[in-house]
């Protein structure tokens, strides 16, 4: 019998995971590490969000950090020893893990709350919407390292924010705080940092007011869009629209529009 979110979440340790109605909130919880992302992190993540996946009741998910972190990159202490071919299975593994979450065909936001660097801006990247606390900082230092991105980070940067700026952030590995984020477009907003967990769960529940079906089937028609060509974006958009006209929350929702009423949708 597949676990539940509950089960699941009293078995982690490198993440605490909690329940807010339909929303879950995943907290990266390795502060001394400014939550970099070891093996058992990856591991963890990955089973919750295997739970995700499968869990109706969970609408959307919001990931955030503990501490001055959210996620300050992969633990270099772990790769220090690895070759090309190890490098190239830790690659696979997150790569596998942030194309998880990215599909995940619910709403995810990262609170980033701190230090985004490396796998932790990667991470950030899978996510939906970033909304940044004034304290967050994003880079991808890992030329310091004599290696590239490898969680994401060449694919997903240039596709946010052009690949001018792509480049200059990877070849450089300059930091940037959250104003400067913003501005480039790799961050929606920016927040105080008393408040930030209180604006992620506000606009994910103005998202979660709208219709199940239609924020699903609108993830994956941007997603996959992503990475076809117009005309074949448009094809796939018209088949996602027509699953759409044929659920009852599409009915509700036109026929409370009509009857100038509130939409109570069931997710069918």
């Amino acid at each position: 019998m597949s676990e539940t979110f509950q089960q699941v979440a009293e078995r982690l340790t490198n993440i605490r995971a909690e329940l807010d109605g339909a929303i879950a909130i995943l907290t990266m919880n390795r502060p001394k590490a400014l939550n970099a992302l070891n093996d058992q992190t990856l591991e963890e993540l990955d089973r919750i969000f295997t739970c995700l996946e499968r869990e109706e009741s969970i609408l959307g998910v919001i990931i955030t950090g503990e501490g001055k972190g959210f996620v300050a990159g992969a633990d270099i202490s772990q790769m220090q020893s690895y070759k090309s071919e190890e490098g190239r299975n830790y690659a696979n593994r997150a790569q596998a893990l942030f194309n998880k979450i990215e599909a995940l065909e619910k709403p995810v936001i990262a609170a980033v709350n701190g230090y985004a660097l490396g796998g932790g801006c990667e991470l950030s990247m899978s996510c939906d919407i970033r909304i940044a606390s004034e304290k967050a900082v994003f880079g991808q230092p890992e030329a310091n390292l004599g290696v590239i991105p490898c969680f994401g980070g060449t694919q997903r940067l240039p596709r946010l924010v052009g690949t001018g700026i792509a480049k200059e952030l990877i070849y450089t590995g300059r930091q940037i705080k959250a104003e400067e984020a913003k501005s480039i477009g790799l961050v929606n907003k920016v927040v105080p940092a008393e408040s930030l967990l209180d604006e992620a769960k506000a606009m994910l529940r103005t998202i979660l007011e709208k219709a199940p079906m239609a924020i699903r089937y609108s993830k994956v028609a941007i997603n996959r869009g992503m990475d076809v060509d117009m005309r074949a974006g448009l094809e796939l958009e018209k088949d996602l629209a027509a699953i759409t006209f044929g659920t009852e929350d599409k009915q509700e929702g036109m026929d409370a529009f009509l009857g100038k009423r509130p939409a109570v949708f069931h997710n069918r």
